[in-house]
């Protein structure tokens, strides 16, 4: 009687150490984070259609299960690959960033600019090499070694996945700029850098460029003009342009080989 008893007793213990190890595993394990990062074409102002214009980053979540995933938008217009990182942006998020959680990011409108003025200073060397200088920044009244655009974008890839983040690099949003009835696209330049940076990185690349600008194309010039922009504005969309590109940034998830992301997608 008393052996029976003891069994008794120690299954039951069993039984509470099993429940107790299932209710830590639940607790243990939040929600993956998605944070986007970019500028003003990813998030506009604050992200409240600030004089009618809107990044696609307000939009993307719509595209996702958010009771597994969280899309977490970190964007910040005015910046290029080079001072999101250097004010200190991207320092905050890869802070947040845990095992287990993603990041896409979108560059290259705002690097074009000059590497140094007394305005923004925010331009990178155009290219994906190596290459770098040292100036002396106005602004922040110190020199600054300056690299290229897809060493900057290499420099976010690596300490993200350092972190156990996947990564994706997608290609900047075409302008609302048109030649002989085509949009013009980036190709030769910020997406085929942007292109190199992500393969060499180890990162997914999602030619986003492209899926736009065959849409524009499709579409025609002057619908796209009014139905996707301002009449004042030639590089951020309108509220349907961005959810145009929104959903054409989780089409580019969705059909990317081996991008563990898409498992969140919602299903069509």
């Amino acid at each position: 009687m008393k052996l029976s008893q003891n069994i008794k007793a120690v299954l039951a213990a069993l039984l509470l150490v099993g429940a107790a190890g299932i209710l830590f595993s639940f607790v243990q394990k939040p929600k993956p984070v998605l944070y986007l990062v970019g500028d003003s074409t990813v998030k506009n102002g604050k992200g409240k259609g600030d004089g009618g214009l809107w990044g696609w980053g307000s939009y993307l979540g719509n595209y996702f299960d958010t009771t597994r995933i969280t899309v977490e938008n970190d964007a910040l217009g005015g910046t290029s690959s080079r001072t999101f990182q250097t004010k200190g942006l991207w320092d905050q998020v890869v802070a947040k960033i845990k095992p287990g959680d993603y990041v896409v990011m979108q560059f290259g409108h705002n690097d074009s600019s000059p590497l140094v003025d007394t305005s923004r200073a925010r331009g990178t060397i155009k290219s994906n090499g190596d290459e770098q200088q040292e100036l002396y920044n106005p602004l922040t009244k110190q020199q600054e070694v300056i690299h290229s655009y897809g060493w900057y974008l290499r420099k976010m890839i690596g300490e993200a996945k350092a972190k156990g983040a996947t990564v994706a690099v997608c290609s900047l949003i075409p302008r609302n700029s048109w030649k002989d009835g085509k949009v013009n696209r980036n190709t030769n330049d910020y997406v085929l850098w942007a292109s190199q940076a992500a393969k060499q990185a180890g990162a997914t690349f999602i030619e986003l460029n492209q899926l736009v600008s065959d849409v524009y194309d499709k579409e025609g010039e002057e619908k796209v003009k009014t139905a996707y922009f301002t009449t004042t504005d030639h590089t951020h969309t309108s509220l349907d342009g961005a959810k145009l590109n929104a959903q054409l940034v989780a089409g580019g998830i969705r059909s990317s080989k081996g991008f563990s992301l898409s498992k969140y997608l919602l299903k069509k």
